[in-house]
């Protein structure tokens, strides 16, 4: 059936629905199942098998199999074949891609379960009533509601259309938006069909509504629909890196190339000094050779930090989804510690947007306000819960009639006919049949505009004109009233004896009879003042948007701190006077715009970003969408916010609550400390064991082995490094000032931390290992160990040079729970650390205790108790060590 050329009756009885009652619960489930969900196809997922063998391209794992292989191969060819190294270097290298493949699944995980709560939420009639659900469970013959800022959730064939207009550019090009209607399309003479871009009488999946409202019925869902024909364009999406990852891609990338650098250097070295003569007649050593430089390939490439920071990202995003922000864009996560301005819309958002009438000002009988408030209004009286369902604001006006008796209005007063309500208009009007016949109009909005095309009034019941004393007069009532944090809307009225045949706003809305204001109040939200507060303290200014009067705006600011005057607000009206740069210059004096339209604030956050500020923008209109597009973090309102404000924001509030984004900001600052120092962990570990193979290969012997070094790498450092990524927030994480957008990961002298504290744990590991060999025979024999001749007792130093290695990056974690504060004052404990921490304890006792596993894979003995001692006590000084060079670093920074 071509819907487009059969009336909506037919197409609602050819789907077996129902206008005003839409599917049953029942019907839908049966259709959901034989159609499957409103999705377009995806692209099949990557099998995990070509994950795995994926993980292991990586050109440091493929070293490391070469290494392998040649070390088997040399073997077998001395007749000595050792498979230890093959074992455990293939061991870890699976193991390692198993754990990449394992974080990535989970990183996706966490992803989709993102996308699940961020999904488009449709309006449909179920069962008779008016329900939200997820546009991917939409079935054909389901009743659908579109209003302004609306996507549009499958294809659909209109059946009722207020001034509802659709931009549809991603399907017909056409950039001007299209007006709806309702009636069925009629051929042209010869035609057997109409193009796509003029069937007015439908709606397809991917447009947008920009104007008006609509009702429809879904005749298509999935790759049924228009979009879904096209879809293999749209699932050409790719993954996107955060700047941070991306850096970290880059230093990942530059250690590399240097490591290959420094390991020819180390190889050419080493032949030289073994003399091209001796590696001829001795294949061994040029084997040896090539496994110092693959130990130091290991010891440079902190081979977990790409992953482990992606899974502190991911676990952190997640995080803040149970804190109601849920996080499109994990660029967003990075941005968010740098936030210096929060634009915010007042009403829901600053308030709890449950607006209550509690003043009138009556020029027309009571019942007359109350009923035309309640007719102009897209809420509807909901009897089973005894209250109005919509938009708060127009609820509350419902709920004002309905408390006078008034709750069956619209069945009594049918609307023929409406202007919706525009921003840039500030008001609606409406047309409705009365019980005698005639036409009644009320034109709802804001007082100073409504009052503006007023020409009459009501007194005493009767109609005169309206005098400029008795305008002056209503002026000073709304200012009276807005003083009071009152939220007013006027309402005027205009008769007309036939239903009017031109339903625009220039055709009604003028030479209107005044009828009264409402005055209503929504509160402030008891926990948004305490967040500006904080957000004051962590250096960032708040700033108010509303549509709302002014002396409102000013009272609502004033109880919550935003501002403490007058002086300090600003009217739309005044902004348009100003130019740009007036703007630039004084935009810091402001934190209230009153009576602002939606492109004014583009102009705000441009305003905001030309003094250097990192802004954030709320927003829940489709007018909105640019503005919060502008920003450096764009919030839509998962409540109120239209789709296409969702679409476009980087992070969506699920409460639509302003506190909600001061502890995104928190919870921000916590994932990029955490972050950086996981990152002066790694590389200051990872810094040590490059220092201290180069050193040793320089003096002339070997202190690890690649297999050694891998050892550290997967244990002691990647589970104590998750553990990091854990760590709580530190005290002080809001009352600093937000950090510069322009600083690198090493910004605040965090490149010296790591070389200084690489060079103290370099130290440590080869005194630990001149003091094994001492403590083993008294001397330290300098001309052996250049020689390469290592005894029994020489093997004692390495052990303990890897003991201490080991435990040393194990005690550095806890110093790395702050990069200043004193580890003794961390006021909680990290349980994942410590759990960590234990668990690489247990496994290295393991590996260097059971002998077996000891000579069998690193080739060492076990370790007497005296060795094992001194080995701890001199990893366990990395702990004063580090807690006096953080006393020292913070009397500079001081300074």
């Amino acid at each position: 059936m071509k819907e487009y050329l059969e009336s909506s009756a037919r197409v609602l009885e050819g789907l077996g629905s129902s206008e005003q009652a839409g599917l049953t619960a029942a019907t839908a489930a049966e259709r959901l199942a034989k159609y499957g969900p409103n999705k377009l196809d995806e692209e099949e997922p990557t099998p995990m098998w070509i994950r795995f063998f994926q993980q292991m391209a990586d050109p440091m794992v493929i070293m490391l199999i070469v290494a392998a292989a040649i070390s088997a191969i040399t073997g077998f060819i001395q007749g000595e074949p050792d498979f230890a190294d093959v074992i455990i270097i293939m061991a870890v290298v699976i193991i390692n891609s198993a754990l990449g493949v394992i974080q990535e699944a989970k990183s996706e995980e966490a992803l989709a379960a993102l996308q699940e709560m961020s999904a488009a939420q449709s309006k449909v009639i179920r069962d008779g009533k008016l329900v939200m659900m997820h546009s991917s469970e939409l079935v054909p013959g389901d009743v659908i509601l579109l209003e302004a800022g609306d996507s549009v959730p499958a294809d659909c064939r209109v059946l009722e259309s207020a001034s509802m207009k659709i931009e549809e550019a991603a399907l017909t090009g056409e950039s001007v938006p299209v007006e709806k209607h309702a009636d069925a399309i009629v051929l042209a003479d010869g035609a057997d069909d109409v193009a796509l871009g003029d069937r007015k009488n439908m709606c397809y999946m991917g447009s947008t509504v920009v104007y008006g409202r609509g009702r429809a019925v879904v005749v298509g869902t999935g790759m049924s629909t228009e979009m879904g024909k096209i879809a293999g364009a749209l699932n050409e999406a790719k993954e996107e890196l955060t700047p941070l990852q991306v850096k970290l891609a880059e230093l990942s990338n530059i250690l590399t190339k240097l490591v290959i650098v420094i390991c020819v250097v180390v190889f050419a070295v080493d032949v030289l000094r073994h003399g091209f003569a001796n590696v001829a007649a001795e294949p061994a050593y040029l084997l040896d050779t090539f496994m110092v430089a693959v130990s130091l390939a290991v010891a440079a490439i902190p081979e977990g930090l790409v992953a482990v920071v992606t899974i502190v990202l991911s676990l952190g995003v997640t995080k803040m989804s149970r804190r109601q922000a849920i996080v499109r864009k994990l660029s967003a996560v990075e941005t968010l510690g740098c936030t210096q301005v929060i634009c915010s819309d007042k009403t829901g958002t600053l308030t709890q947007n449950k607006m209550t009438v509690v003043n009138h000002v009556l020029a027309a009988p009571e019942e007359v306000l109350l009923a035309g408030m309640a007719l102009c209004s897209d809420a509807t009286w909901d009897a089973d819960a005894g209250e109005a369902v919509g938009e708060p604001t127009e609820c509350a006006l419902v709920n004002d009639a309905a408390a006078a008796g008034m709750t069956g209005l619209p069945e009594e007063h049918p609307r023929v006919g409406e202007a919706p309500f525009d921003s840039g208009r500030k008001m609606m009007s409406v047309v409705v049949e009365t019980l005698d016949g005639d036409f009644e109009q009320y034109t709802k909005g804001a007082p100073d505009v409504v009052l503006g095309l007023c020409t009459k009034i009501y007194e005493d019941g009767k109609v005169v004109d309206l005098t400029d004393e008795r305008r002056n007069e209503l002026v000073l009532e709304n200012k009276h009233m807005a003083d009071q944090a009152l939220r007013v809307l006027a309402l005027a009225s205009r008769s007309h004896e036939t239903k009017p045949t031109d339903f625009s706003a220039e055709a009604l809305e003028h030479d209107l009879v005044f009828c009264g204001l409402s005055g209503m109040i929504d509160p402030e939200r008891p926990e948004v003042a305490p967040a500006i507060k904080e957000a004051h303290d962590a250096g960032i200014r708040t700033v108010m948007i509303t549509g709302d009067h002014i002396d409102t705006a000013v009272a609502i600011a004033k109880n919550l701190g935003i501002v403490e005057g007058r002086e300090q607000a600003i009217t739309g009206a005044e902004l348009d006077k100003m130019s740009d740069e007036e703007l630039d210059a004084a935009v810091e004096k402001y934190g209230v715009y009153a009576r602002v339209q939606p492109e004014h604030k583009t102009r705000i956050v441009e305003a905001w970003k030309s003094k250097g500020k990192i802004v954030a923008m709320t927003g829940d209109g489709v007018n909105d969408a640019p503005s919060i597009k502008r920003a450096d973090i764009g919030v839509g309102m998962g409540i109120t916010g239209t789709d296409v404000t969702k679409n476009v924001a980087d992070m969506v509030l699920a409460d639509d609550n302003f506190a909600t984004i001061i502890g995104a900001v928190e919870e921000g600052r916590r994932i990029y400390d955490n972050i950086r120092k996981v990152i002066q962990f790694l590389l200051s570990a990872n810094l040590a064991e490059v220092f201290s193979v180069f050193i040793a290969t320089i003096i002339g012997f070997t202190i690890f082995q690649p297999v050694q070094l891998l050892w550290v790498n997967l244990v002691t450092d990647c589970f104590p490094a998750l553990a990091l990524g854990m760590e709580e927030a530190e005290g002080n994480v809001m009352q600093r000032k937000p950090r510069n957008a322009s600083d690198g990961v090493f910004a605040g002298h965090m490149g010296l931390d790591c070389v200084v504290q690489g060079l103290i744990i370099t130290v440590l590991v080869l005194a630990s290992f001149f003091a094994g060999i001492y403590l083993f025979t008294g001397t330290i024999d300098f001309a052996a160990l250049a020689a390469d001749k290592v005894s029994d007792v020489d093997e004692k130093g390495v052990m303990m040079a890897f003991i201490t290695l080991n435990m040393v990056e194990i005690f550095h974690c806890f110093n790395m729970r702050s990069r200043r504060l004193s580890l003794f004052q961390m006021p909680k404990q990290n349980k994942w650390l410590w759990g960590a921490a234990a668990l690489a304890l247990i496994l290295t006792l393991i590996v260097v205790e059971v002998d077996p596993l000891a000579m069998m894979f690193f080739g060492v003995h076990q370790l007497e108790f005296e060795g094992m001692m001194v080995a701890l006590g001199i990893a366990f000084l990395i702990i004063p060590l580090i807690e006096v060079y953080k006393a020292i670093m913070r009397s500079i920074e001081q300074e």
